[in-house]
């Protein structure tokens, strides 16, 4: 079946969110490989979000990173602001509460973050020179075993998303190399984000986080477990729950994917409220293609009767627009 007929019988009134296996994401199989490239082609056609099980990073590196990541977020706001993402041309580092508003509508998002990309371990080249344009990391300094920890995680969970661009490929009946050349000078945005609660909440103009829809290829998310509080909208235009499920990722697909495939993959709209009694943590990873990749759609995805429906940029512009009209930035 092709692409655009897929996309034509797409069913996007879903009530929950699929859990694909990726324990055989590396088989020297390629029928096993093509298997799951077609589960996750339905998921990314139907809903734009799925769960990733056996994913390989292991609990003592979430955890360790999750426990550094609560030290950080207890630092007086004092010390947080002294590293603050908007105090440098790097945009990495701190963002304070309601600093950011990813609903145009809405108030401000009720969440404190930290922002950084990958740089080696050895702390003595800590910024080494890419073509991504982001800049150098801004940790804080009373934390040492905060930049080891992040690090670490960070590496891990790229790692998956890696290994998850050739299965992409497939499903979009692509030669497994097709995003190499795209996506291998990206920089991968990770933020660790804490989210106060927000119990007997009398207004939707101030969330977690405001509906949006992610900027780049695709996002890994760690949700701390048993904390209802990310929700996705359907064609119905109803907000369907995507709780935490131990041992596994949400993976949902961002903009790009969606311009490059010229809307048959789906950019979900979602958001975040914390609605419990507890503080909130969650770690997104953003897995983008690289600042100078255009995004023209893929073989397959344009037709008569399926024209263009977004204008060519290239994957920087892209993002830079959105970083000032989210963060004004």
């Amino acid at each position: 079946m092709s692409l655009i007929h897929s996309a034509e019988i797409a069913q996007t009134s879903f009530h929950t969110i699929p859990i694909i296996d990726i324990s055989h994401i590396t088989s020297n199989d390629l029928s096993v490989r093509r298997a799951l490239a077609m589960e996750i082609r339905d998921a990314c056609i139907n809903v734009g979000f799925f769960y990733v099980a056996n994913h390989g990073v292991p609990d003592t590196i979430i955890e360790d990173f999750l426990t550094r990541s609560k030290e950080f977020f207890a630092l007086p706001i004092e010390s947080k602001l002294k590293i603050g993402n908007k105090s440098t041309s790097s945009m990495m580092g701190y963002s304070a509460l309601l600093s950011g508003n990813n609903d145009p509508n809405g108030g401000g998002d009720l969440q404190e973050g930290f922002e950084f990309i990958g740089e080696p371990l050895d702390p003595l080249d800590q910024c080494p020179e890419t073509n991504h344009s982001i800049g150098c990391n801004n940790w804080p300094s009373e934390l040492p075993k905060f930049r080891e920890a992040a690090l670490r995680y960070y590496f891990a969970v790229v790692n998956v998303g890696k290994l998850l661009f050739p299965i992409f490929a497939l499903a979009l009946d692509l030669e497994e190399e097709f995003f190499d050349e795209k996506t291998n000078n990206a920089a991968a945005l990770m933020r660790t984000l804490r989210y106060p609660p927000q119990e007997g909440r009398t207004s939707d103009s101030v969330i977690g986080i405001g509906a949006h829809s992610d900027w780049e290829c695709f996002t890994i998310l760690w949700q701390e477990p048993s904390i209802q509080a990310l929700q996705v909208l359907n064609s119905e235009e109803k907000w369907i729950n995507a709780p935490p499920v131990p041992g596994t990722f949400v993976i949902n697909l961002g903009d790009q994917f969606a311009r490059w495939t010229n809307g048959i993959f789906k950019s979900t709209v979602h958001r975040a409220i914390n609605a419990s009694s507890v503080c909130r943590y969650s770690i997104p990873l953003f897995m983008g293609a690289n600042w100078d990749a255009r995004l023209d759609p893929v073989p397959g995805c344009v037709s008569p009767a399926r024209p263009l429906q977004y204008e060519i940029i290239t994957a920087g512009e892209y993002v830079k627009a959105k970083l000032v009209e989210t963060y004004n930035h």
